[in-house]
C-alpha cells in the first residue's frame, strides 16, 4: 500500500500555493482514492498533489476502557528540513555538536553574531614542489588522507570545519557554539595534528613516498559569524581580525622554523597548560598595533631533556638582551644557543638582525618590534 500526502482543497488555491494549509492523508484505490482508515472512495484524483517529504510515520491505536479498538492515531512529522541541515552539519562538527546546534535552531547559524573564538589554519609546507611530478588521482588520494586525519583532530577537540583552501585547512573553535575553553581546544588540536602527521608520515616511509610539513597558525579573539554568501552559494564561516592574523600566523611558521605558532591572545588564555618559545614581537602587515607570537612546544605536563632546557634558557637571555638593545650580549647567547641547534632558525633571524644593529643602530626609541612586509 503506497502512503502519500495530499490536500482536498480546491485545485485552483492549490495550484497558486506551493504548500497547502490543509491536508490529510489518502491511498490510491481502484477508482481513484480514499482516505486514510477509511473504506469509502470518497476523494477524486483532481483533489489529490502528491509531495516529496521524509517523514516519520507513528501509528497508534485508539482503545475504549475495556480494550476494545475505537480508532488508530496517525501522526505526521516532517523531517526533510532537519534531515538535510543534519547532513550538512556533520560534514563540519561533529554529531554531538551538530544535534546541540539543532536543538538551538535554524538561527544559530542565520543570524550574524560576535564571538569570542580561536581560529586554526594548517598548510601544507613544499606543496607545489611535492605534487608537481603526482598524477591528478594521487594528489587528491593524499588530500583526502591527510585532511581525514586531520580532520579528527579538529572534532575530538571541538572544533568546527571551516573549509578546505587548496592544500590549507580552517577550522574554529568556539562557534557556532560557544566554548569556554576555546584556546585550549585550539591548542590539543594542534598538537594532535602534530602527532598523528608523525604516524601519517611513517605510513608514507613505509610506502616509499616522501614525508609532508605542515605549518599551523593558531590566534584568539572576537569575530563576526553566520551565513555569508550569496543567493547561489553560502556557508556559515567567521570573518575578522583573528582569522586574518591566524592565516598571518601559518606562514610565518615557514620564516621562524616551526611546526606550530601561535599569538599573545592564545597563550594568554591557556598559558599555565603550555610550553612556548617566544619567538618575536612583530607587527603584521597593514596593522600599527604589534603583537607577540610564540613557538608551541607542547603541554607542561611534557618532560623535556636538559639539552633542551639549557637551549631554551639561552634562548630567552638572548632574546631580552636583544629587547634591550644590548646587541653585543645578545649575539654571545644566541652563538651559545646555536652550538646547541646550529639549525635553528629562530637563533640564525636573531642573530642576523643582532650583528645588523651593531653596524647600524636602531632610533632610540626602538621597542623591539619586527616589522612584517609580507602578508
Amino acid at each position: 500500500m503506497r502512503r502519500c500526502i495530499t490536500t482536498v482543497n480546491n485545485i485552483t488555491e492549490r495550484e497558486n500555493s506551493q504548500r497547502p494549509e490543509n491536508c490529510v492523508l489518502v491511498v490510491p484505490d481502484v477508482e481513484g482514492y480514499r482516505l486514510w482508515g477509511s473504506d469509502e472512495c470518497d476523494v477524486v484524483a483532481s483533489q489529490v498533489m502528491g509531495w516529496n517529504r521524509s517523514i516519520n510515520l507513528t501509528v497508534s491505536p485508539l482503545s475504549d476502557p475495556q480494550g476494545g479498538v475505537r480508532g488508530g492515531l496517525v501522526v505526521l512529522e516532517d523531517i526533510s528540513q532537519e534531515k538535510r541541515m543534519k547532513t550538512t552539519l556533520y560534514r563540519y562538527m561533529t554529531p554531538s555538536v551538530a544535534d546541540r546546534v539543532m536543538a538551538l535552531g535554524e538561527d544559530v547559524l542565520m543570524v550574524g553574531e560576535r564571538k569570542e573564538v580561536t581560529v586554526l589554519f594548517s598548510d601544507i609546507r613544499g606543496y607545489t614542489t611535492l605534487t608537481e611530478k603526482l598524477e591528478a588521482a594521487a594528489v587528491v588520494s593524499m588530500l583526502n588522507e591527510y585532511f581525514e586525519t586531520m580532520v579528527e583532530s579538529v572534532f575530538h577537540c571541538e572544533g568546527t570545519l571551516d573549509k578546505f583552501i587548496g592544500d590549507a585547512l580552517m577550522a574554529v573553535f568556539g562557534a557556532p557554539l560557544p566554548l569556554e575553553n576555546h584556546a585550549w581546544s585550539a591548542v590539543r588540536s594542534a598538537l594532535d595534528m602534530r602527532r598523528r602527521l608523525v604516524v601519517f608520515n611513517a605510513e608514507r616511509v613505509r610506502q616509499g613516498q616522501p614525508e609532508l610539513r605542515i605549518g599551523i597558525g593558531l590566534s584568539s579573539g572576537e569575530v563576526v559569524s553566520g551565513n555569508i554568501g550569496s543567493q547561489r552559494k553560502m556557508e556559515y564561516t567567521v570573518i575578522g581580525d583573528g582569522v586574518n592574523l591566524s592565516s598571518r600566523l601559518e606562514s610565518i611558521t615557514k620564516q621562524y622554523g616551526c611546526d606550530i605558532v601561535l599569538s599573545e591572545h592564545t597563550y594568554e588564555l591557556c598559558k599555565e597548560r603550555i610550553r612556548v618559545r617566544e619567538l618575536d614581537l612583530i607587527r603584521v602587515k597593514g596593522k600599527m598595533e604589534p603583537v607577540k607570537i610564540f613557538e608551541l612546544l607542547g603541554e607542561c605536563s611534557e618532560p623535556i631533556d636538559r639539552k633542551t632546557r639549557t637551549f631554551l634558557d639561552l634562548y630567552t637571555q638572548g632574546r631580552e638582551a636583544y629587547k634591550a638593545a644590548s646587541f653585543d650580549l645578545a649575539i654571545s647567547l644566541f652563538n651559545l644557543a646555536q652550538a646547541l641547534r646550529p639549525k635553528d632558525k629562530a637563533v640564525e633571524l636573531h642573530l642576523s638582525r643582532s650583528q645588523m644593529y651593531l653596524l647600524r643602530p636602531p632610533e632610540k626609541d626602538w621597542d623591539g618590534v619586527h616589522v612584517m612586509m609580507m602578508k
